[in-house]
């Protein structure tokens, strides 16, 4: 059975105009740059699905589809992995990344947390950062058990309390002196740490109809070049959207400033870092 294809309007609230906008441009220009980054989290995520069984696999946030990819290819022949992302830039890409390596994989730009899946489809469900971004995580998760097969397994990864991530804040405290008014975090918010607090992921999925719910703490050592430092700080965060906005003399000071800044993290030739995350397992059983 061949998963739906048809884009919804994918909504027209905050994070259908962030996705849609430079963020998602941001993504879509440094793909190669995050996939590389981010490789060991893929791996949580695809070895939750058995080598060479088939079956259907739903990527939640799925962006440019390195994941998604992934996940085909590692179900084999008979399987199929499905992607949604808000973004119609990144499912774009996906979709191009997907013809030119051949996958088994199709995508669908929808919000997850309304879109009409077909009812008990998935043998699998899974994310990576794809799932801090719900405005109404209740109404997501429940929406995604109804995807799901009786049975399926729920694996996702977020990042853990933000004290924990001192590298994916650097930015925005160093440029915080020439850009007042960046956006403050606010605690369970949609965005990044949104999902940070453990109790709270399992209250979400417990209200959800998801059972079986474990939590542990993941730790991934992340590399990027020195030399794409600045063009990564430069487009991604608050400060990569507050850039644009500023004259040219403030724009330089800020990128010296902030490269300043996360020179504790730079090893000659590598920039280092720890990714603080939470690897979160659920059932469909209920169980």
């Amino acid at each position: 059975m061949e998963p739906i294809r048809r884009d919804d309007k994918a909504g027209g609230g905050e994070q259908a105009a962030r996705w849609n906008g430079p963020a998602g441009n941001a993504w879509v220009e440094a793909q190669d740059l995050v996939d590389a980054l981010f490789a060991p989290l893929e791996e949580l995520l695809v070895e939750a699905v058995p080598a060479g069984r088939g079956g259907r696999v739903l990527d939640v946030g799925c962006g440019t589809g390195g994941t998604t990819v992934a996940l085909a290819r590692r179900l084999g022949t008979e399987g199929r992995c499905v992607g949604v992302d808000i973004s119609g830039t990144m499912v774009e890409a996906a979709r191009a990344r997907a013809a030119r390596e051949d996958a088994r994989a199709s995508f669908v730009r929808a919000d997850a947390q309304d879109h009409v899946f077909e009812p008990g489809v998935f043998d699998a469900v899974v994310s990576r950062f794809g799932v801090m971004f719900f405005e109404d995580p209740v109404r997501a998760f429940t929406n995604l058990r109804r995807a799901a097969k009786e049975g399926a397994r729920l694996r996702f990864v977020v990042w853990r309390d933000i004290a924990e991530n001192p590298f994916m804040t650097t930015a925005e405290r160093a440029a915080a002196p020439f850009l007042p008014d960046l956006p403050k975090r606010r605690p369970d918010a949609p965005g990044q740490f949104a999902l940070s607090d453990a109790d709270r992921v399992r209250r979400l999925l417990e209200e959800s109809g998801w059972g079986g719910i474990g939590i542990r703490p993941v730790d991934a050592a992340c590399v990027l070049p020195e030399a794409r430092l600045v063009p990564y700080f430069s487009r991604f965060g608050p400060v990569g959207l507050a850039l644009p906005g500023t004259d040219e003399r403030t724009r330089a000071r800020i990128v010296d400033t902030v490269r300043a800044a996360f020179e504790p993290f730079v090893h000659g030739t590598e920039v280092r870092f720890t990714a603080a995350c939470w690897q979160i397992d659920a059932s469909a059983s209920g169980g």
